[in-house]
C-alpha cells in the first residue's frame, strides 16, 4: 500500500528497538545489499549518523566454508568486518542447516557480529531457484524454523535474525506461518519486506500485509521494509503500523544521509538539509576512495559506476551525467566526468533501484 503522508509529527518518538542484547536506536536499520553495502558504503553512512544497525552485503555460507578451509581467509564481503564500529549485523544465505550453523558460530566468535541475520527473502534467480535459498524457503517454514533453530544454538549468546518476503507469490503469502516458525526456532527478530518473491522489485510495498504478520508474533519485535524514500515516510510507517522498527534500502543509496533525517523527524526535531551539491561530489569521490582502498582502482572504478548513478538519480542533468559515467574506466576519467557532469541542482530523489534483499 502507498503512502499517505501526514504533515502531523509523532507525539511520542519510537523507543529503541532491542534485538537480544543488542539495542538499536534509533530503530532505523540498513539494508544488506549486495554490491552496495560494502565496507566503504557502511564508512559514509556512519558521517552523518542516524543508522541504527548496519549490515554487509549478504554472505553465502558454502562460498565461506570453501574459501575458510585454510583458516587465513575470509569472504571479500567480510572485509573491514573486525574494525568497524558496532552494532553490525551479518547476513548469510544457503539452505544447508548444518553449512549456516557453522559460518554462524564464526561469525558470531570469530569477527564478533553484533548479529547474524539469514536471508529467506532474496529473489533473484541464483539465489531463490539455482541454489533453493532465500525466497524459495518461504515456501517450507518448517525447514525455515530447522535453519533458525541451528544457527541461533551456535550463535548463542549472540542474537540470530531473519528476513523475508511476503511470500513466493501474491496467491501464497507465507509470512505469517514463517514468522511463527521464526519466532518458535529462538530467533531475535524478523524483518519483513513487503513484496512477494514473484513481483521482485516492481509494484509497491504492501505494509498492511506487513502489518498482519504482528498477529503471530508473541514476543520477538518486527521490522517493516520497502518503498521508505523520505524522512516522512519513515514517519508515517510508524505511525499508521505496528512496527517495532523500519529498514531502509533502495532509498539510502543515492542519499546516505536520509537516515539522519529521517532520525530528526521521528523525534519531532528540524529535518536537516541534504548536503550541498559540492558536499555531494566530494562525497562521492570520497566513496571511490574508499572503494580503491579495498578493492583497487581498476575494480572500484566499474563499482562506482552504478553508485554515482544513484548519488544522482531525480536531479536535472542526471541522463548526461549516467551517460558519461557508466563510461569511465580509469580514476582520471571518473574525477573528471565528477568534477564536470554531476547535476547542478538536486530535488527529492525517486527510488534508485538495486537489490535490496
Amino acid at each position: 500500500m502507498a503512502f499517505r503522508l501526514s504533515s502531523d509529527p509523532l507525539s511520542v518518538p519510537p523507543a529503541a528497538l532491542r534485538i537480544g542484547a543488542v539495542v538499536v536506536d534509533p530503530p532505523l536499520l540498513q539494508a544488506p545489499m549486495a554490491k552496495f553495502t560494502n565496507y566503504a558504503f557502511r564508512q559514509v553512512l556512519r558521517r552523518f549518523g542516524g543508522v541504527g544497525l548496519t549490515a554487509t552485503e549478504m554472505v553465502s555460507a558454502r562460498s565461506f566454508l570453501a574459501i575458510g578451509a585454510r583458516r587465513d581467509t575470509f569472504p571479500e564481503r567480510l572485509w573491514g568486518v573486525l574494525d568497524e564500529p558496532r552494532p553490525l549485523a551479518v547476513q548469510i544465505w544457503d539452505n544447508d542447516p548444518a553449512a549456516l550453523a557453522e559460518v554462524g558460530h564464526r561469525l558470531a566468535k570469530e569477527f564478533r557480529a553484533s548479529v547474524v541475520d539469514i536471508n529467506f527473502g532474496c529473489p533473484v534467480r541464483r539465489v531463490s531457484c539455482n541454489a533453493e535459498s532465500g525466497s524459495y524457503l518461504l515456501r517450507y517454514p518448517d525447514r525455515v524454523g530447522e535453519i533458525v533453530r541451528r544457527v541461533v544454538a551456535a550463535c548463542d549468546p549472540t542474537p540470530v535474525t531473519a528476513k523475508i518476503r511476503l511470500g513466493p507469490s501474491e496467491s501464497r503469502i507465507t509470512a505469517g506461518e514463517v514468522a511463527e516458525a521464526v519466532e518458535a526456532a529462538g530467533g531475535a527478530a524478523l524483518t519483513v519486506h513487503g513484496r512477494t518473491a514473484r513481483q521482485m522489485f516492481r509494484g509497491q510495498a504492501d505494509w498492511d500485509q506487513i502489518a498482519r504478520v504482528k498477529e503471530h508474533l508473541r514476543r520477538i519485535p518486527l521490522v517493516g521494509n520497502g518503498d521508505l524514500r523520505s524522512a516522512a515516510a519513515v514517519v508515517e510507517a510508524f505511525r499508521r503500523w505496528p512496527v517495532d522498527g523500519v529498514m531502509i534500502g533502495r532509498a539510502m543509496l543515492g542519499r546516505p544521509w536520509l537516515f539522519a533525517q529521517a532520525a530528526a523527524a521521528l523525534r519531532g526535531l528540524p529535518v536537516p538539509a541534504g548536503p550541498t551539491i559540492e558536499a555531494q561530489k566530494q562525497l562521492l569521490l570520497d566513496h571511490y576512495d574508499a572503494l580503491v582502498g579495498q578493492f583497487g582502482a581498476g575494480r572500484s572504478t566499474v563499482l562506482i559506476r552504478k553508485i554515482a548513478c544513484c548519488y544522482a538519480q531525480g536531479s536535472p542533468g542526471a541522463r548526461t551525467f549516467r551517460g558519461q559515467v557508466a563510461r569511465v574506466s580509469t580514476p582520471e576519467e571518473f574525477r573528471r566526468v565528477v568534477s564536470a557532469c554531476f547535476p547542478r541542482q538536486t530535488g527529492e530523489r525517486p527510488d534508485p533501484g538495486g537489490a535490496d534483499f
